[in-house]
């Protein structure tokens, strides 16, 4: 291809083709951009045997490594580049993939480098029209990509690839030159880290067309675990419970999808009792994104019917209460944990709406295992410490009562946090407060995640820290580390369940999926979404940020109008799934109404812990299938089928917010106004208690909200927090309320 052809390649491809430096998570570990390529690797004498001599070559253009017999006779390289090479020898991929580095380092023009992919592209055998099937797409690409894998009879791989784009297929053939004839164990050695040399260093786009090179490479090894795992006679791993979420309807696979399904289709009866009461007595309801999969049905629902329904994070439910109030509703019905209730009820006094009732959903506690953490002696005692080491910030994290914020903040000036802002608000403090020592809590696993992000940020380029916080540098990450202090007994008992047998399934099963991760989940599970995310397919944050990931990937999809499969691994509370499925189903029946005959599947994965599952030794068989809305149900989901949800919240199901039932929020709602006072026990009650100061609870509780408020808006500490900081050394008392 002549040079004019290449420069068209380049502009077609530049919207998708570099990494941008805001992908913060896309770390490069080689120091060295230029260093001169070994093209001769001596090895000690360990045995006497012969030593062949071996060059490095690639497929030739008419020759296909999945045909056996077939023998690659061409070669990109120079073939006086050679190396005498022990018998057995794993070292022949690593050579390989330097020899490709040199290759492409000696390119300095990017124009010369694309040309060079091209050439690539050309040395690509055909690829058999048969196996361009959904098994063989690979996911992630910006383009349409297949491979075919296959293990000969020495126990060698063989690969075969294609894509509909010619940059892409270059991709493809590099990486096949490399690991074509290569041993399993040496496939599996290769980590994405080495690819790292190999971005060829075009401008464009958010996302890289050089995550290519890392997705590729992902499915080639999954590929290949699963026929040494076939070869070895071992049972495979048994899929994890999803759901497949197409225009045309929604396929349960497991008893435990299928029981997430069979309430996405609620009865149209139970709809409208709930529809007509709302609008009668003007009540408004907040739930959050964890509740109970008949209870989200039926209020997704029931939105399009009463505007006044809203399901969210925690954070915005309290926002959404003070607008349903000023629209005229009498009432709020809170669907969550207790604290979410208190933080409702006080942010509505806050906000002069003293009159609106709260409610909540159980005459019995409903409690958070992070909130009660949060309000255990040893938390209170770990801020005392905090409060000895001035000047000290306690950042914590809004999952917690109303109590433990006022409490804290009488101890050490304290901002709220939630999963979505945590970094930020923690790097603007460093930036803003010389020598600040920051305390976070209560959920350790988010706090070991944050300083590992911080960790593997030392090893960016300070243009690459600019991008996340342009006040900070590497150096400026570096003398933060040991000022930045957290919590170490606080979980939550979902998110804890993505520990190590979860990870190893992931990693077997769906290691080229896309993974989303809360930033609550253990640091195995972190670790490897943020692997994904540095490939662009992953996502680590907020439940909100999962699902607006989710969102653009499935638009993506649909803006290329190709068939796709895509697979997201929901790394959080399975009730996550009805806003996530609402929100699919609207971008697919869109793009159905609007465009062309591409079809689009959506697979939501649930991982589901061993500890969660029930099994029966009396599951009866050939049970009939039954029909909900347009889902078919083979079997009556439920433990009965030998899996399902333990009383632990095993298969990422928060019990306690399984206490919001249906049947609950039907009743408070038929039982106003309460002038028998017959609700009580519902009721979101005021704080009357006082801090050890003799300040209101709720006053005090509400400042450290109000303080994450204003660095939302203006993204820098307010003026009272940071005197409160510098001047108060641990006794925030005096001034809490001034």
């Amino acid at each position: 291809m002549d040079s004019s052809a290449a420069t068209m390649a380049v502009r077609a491809s530049s919207s998708s083709f570099s990494s941008s430096p805001s992908n913060f998570f896309s770390i490069s570990t080689n120091s060295n951009p230029n260093p001169k390529p070994a093209l001769f690797k001596l090895y000690p004498h360990r045995t006497r045997i012969q030593k062949p001599l071996k060059c490095i070559q690639s497929p030739s253009p008419d020759s296909s490594p999945l045909k056996p017999g077939s023998r690659n006779t061409g070669s990109p390289f120079s073939c006086s580049a050679v190396t005498l090479w022990p018998t057995g020898t794993t070292d022949l991929v690593p050579c390989k993939l330097e020899r490709l580095v040199a290759e492409f380092r000696s390119l300095s023009e990017p124009i010369e480098r694309v040309k060079r992919l091209l050439h690539h592209a050309g040395l690509l055998p055909p690829f058999d029209e048969l196996a361009r099937v959904d098994s063989n797409r690979v996911m992630g690409c910006t383009a349409q990509v297949w491979l075919e894998a296959r293990m000969d009879k020495e126990g060698k791989m063989r690969f075969a690839a294609d894509s509909d784009s010619e940059i892409t297929r270059g991709f493809c053939s590099c990486l096949i030159s490399v690991l074509d004839g290569a041993a399993p164990e040496e496939v599996l050695r290769v980590k994405t880290e080495d690819l790292a040399a190999l971005n060829v260093g075009l401008s464009g786009g958010q996302r890289s067309r050089v995550n290519t090179w890392h997705n590729v490479l992902i499915s080639m090894q999954k590929k290949t675990k699963a026929l040494v795992a076939e070869r070895e006679g071992k049972a495979p791993f048994e899929p994890f419970p999803s759901l497949v979420i197409t225009s045309d309807g929604i396929r349960a696979k497991g008893s435990y999808a299928e029981a997430q399904a069979r309430f996405l289709f609620p009865d149209e009866l139970k709809v409208q009792q709930l529809v007509d009461v709302l609008k009668e007595k003007k009540i408004g309801v907040v739930a959050h994104f964890y509740m109970d999969p008949e209870v989200q049905g039926v209020l997704t629902a029931a939105q399009k019917q009463w505007s006044h329904i809203y399901i969210s994070d925690s954070l915005v439910m309290a926002d959404t209460a003070v607008k349903m109030a000023k629209a005229g509703c009498q009432f709020i019905t809170v669907l969550g944990v207790d604290f979410m209730s208190e933080n409702v009820r006080a942010i509505l006094d806050q906000a002069g709406f003293p009159e609106v009732g709260v409610y909540r959903m159980s005459n019995e506690r409903i409690g958070c295992s992070l909130a009660d953490a949060a309000a255990a002696p040893a938390y209170m005692s770990y801020l005392e410490a905090a409060s000895k080491s001035p000047p000290s910030l306690h950042v914590i994290y809004i999952n917690t009562s109303l109590e433990t914020k006022a409490y804290a903040h009488e101890i050490v000036p304290t901002i709220t946090c939630t999963s979505s802002n945590v970094v930020q608000t923690i790097l603007q403090a460093f930036a803003q407060v010389p020598e600040l020592e920051i305390w976070y809590g209560p959920d350790s696993y988010m706090g070991a995640n944050i300083a590992e992000l911080f960790q593997q940020m030392t090893k960016m380029t300070d243009e690459e820290v600019a991008e996340i916080h342009p006040a900070h540098n590497g150096n400026s990450i570096k003398s933060l580390l040991p000022r930045l202090h957290y919590y170490q007994d606080g979980t939550c008992i979902v998110h804890h369940l993505f520990g190590h047998e979860v990870v190893e399934r992931i990693n077997e099963m769906y290691c080229d999926a896309f993974l989303t991760a809360h930033f609550e989940v253990p640091g195995e599970m972190f670790a490897l979404a943020m692997e994904a995310k540095q490939r662009g397919m992953g996502v680590v944050g907020s439940t909100q940020n999962i699902l607006d990931f989710i969102k653009q990937r499935v638009q993506e999809a649909l803006d290329r109008n190709v068939n796709d499969h895509l697979q997201f691994v929901l790394g959080t509370e399975s009730g996550m799934v009805t806003s996530i499925v609402a929100a699919v189903r609207s971008l697919l029946g869109s793009a159905k109404s609007s465009r062309g005959d591409a079809k689009i599947n959506v697979e939501i994965v649930f991982p589901v812990s061993s500890d969660s599952m029930t099994k029966t030794s009396n599951s009866p068989p050939g049970l009939n299938s039954i029909k909900v809305g347009d889902v078919i149900l083979p079997v009556i989901p439920g433990v009965a089928s030998g899996e399902g949800c333990s009383i632990h919240g095993g298969c990422a199901s928060c019990p306690y917010m399984k206490m919001n039932s249906l049947s609950s929020l039907l009743k408070v709602c038929q039982q106003l106004p309460d002038e028998t006072n017959a609700l009580a026990a519902y009721e979101a009650d005021r704080y009357k208690l006082q801090t050890p100061n003799g300040k209101s609870i709720a006053d005090v509780g509400c400042e450290p909200i109000l303080h994450m408020r204003q660095f939302q808006a203006s993204k820098k500490l307010p003026e009272k927090l940071v005197y409160q900081i510098l001047h108060l050394h641990g006794n925030v008392r005096s001034l809490s309320s001034s």
